[in-house]
Order: C-alpha cells, then structure tokens, then sequence
C-alpha cells in the first residue's frame, strides 16, 4: 500500500523513527542497519514494508530498497516473523545475512538471538535460489552512536525488540565494563549475541 515516506526526522531511537511528512508524524520500525544510516540526517526517505494485523498496523521503514526486500524475503520464511527478521537485520548487516544464505552458513546465522538450528537451515533451503537471483549489497560503516544516556538507550532499543528487562541490563553492564567506548549501534549487536 505504501511504497515509502519522506520527510523530516521528528525523533529517532535504535528500533523507531517518527517521520513528520504532510503534517502526519508516521511512526516507522527500523533495524539498527537503518538507524545507523540515518545517523544525523534531518530530511530522510524510508522505504516501507506495511503490515495489517487484527489489533494493529505496522509500518516497517529500510534506509535501502535492498534491506526492505531482505526483510521481505526474510518473513516469506516459515517461523520468521516481521519481529524476528528485524532481529536478524540488527545482527547482520544485509549483506551478511546474503552472504550466509548463499554459502550454507547456518552456524552464523544461528549467531542471531532466537534463531536456532531449524529456522537457520530452513532460511538457507528456502532463500538461497532467491538471494541469488537478486543483486548484491555494499554494507554501510557504522556512525557512532550518542554517549549520554548510551546504557539506556540501548536498553529501551532491547526492551522493544522483545527482550526481558533484567538481562539486558545485566549484558549492557557488563559489556560496558570490557569496553567503555562502545557506540550505541554495537553495543545493542553485542548485546543481541550475549542474549
């Protein structure tokens, strides 16, 4: 229904970006691969998979078309829901998530929280013909994230993605200990791989 929205960047946290187009604020789920590519940008254009549900509609927004239609193939996928595939795209650049489909890698694809055993085997039966008819991807570099309130953000950006409040924090501590001068888009990678 929505091909995508462009406009200015009302507020923006690792999981969400309000996009303020027309007088409308549109309330758009990102991957940390997106937030990372809007970084400071003011005016930006999303590309939007929409989703209807009986009790909500969602809005999921790619910086890239190419990132949208990994997430598409992606919840083609039995087991793989827009949820889950938001996940996968926050652990794995998009051209990692090809490149471990094309090349049987299913150990790094179970590296993703909530992916086990199954689901990775079923995602490279099921994609591989797919991803390699499409063309290939550049991985964006990482733009530093904020540093006030860095722990907490990353926490509010976990809790969204559907992670217990208490591990979390405990995972965000303790990586914070091992390494102060983490920024906010690897911290919450980090943490996705030690929950």
């Amino acid at each position: 229904m929505y091909e995508y929205v462009k406009g200015i960047v009302a507020e923006l946290t690792p999981t969400c970006a309000v996009v303020e187009a027309g007088g409308i604020g549109f309330a758009v789920n990102i991957s940390l691969q997106t937030y990372s590519q809007i970084g400071e940008q003011r005016e930006i254009q999303l590309w939007l998979h929409h989703i209807v549900r009986e009790d909500a509609e969602l809005l999921f927004g790619f910086f890239e078309k190419e990132e949208r239609e990994i997430f598409r193939l992606l919840i083609g996928v039995s087991g793989i829901g827009p949820n889950t595939a938001r996940i996968i795209l926050s652990s794995l650049s998009s051209g990692e998530i090809r490149s471990a489909i094309m090349h049987d890698d299913v150990r790094r694809l179970q590296s993703v929280k909530g992916i086990g055993l199954k689901t990775a085997q079923r995602l490279v039966v099921d994609l591989k013909d797919k991803v390699i008819k499409t063309a290939g991807l550049s991985d964006s570099p990482a733009i530093p994230g904020h540093t006030t309130g860095l722990q907490d953000e990353a926490l509010s950006a976990l809790v969204t993605l559907g992670f217990a409040k208490a591990p979390a924090e405990k995972a965000l501590a303790s990586l914070l200990r091992e390494n102060p001068a983490y920024t906010l888009e690897n911290l919450i990678k980090a943490a996705l791989k030690h929950l």
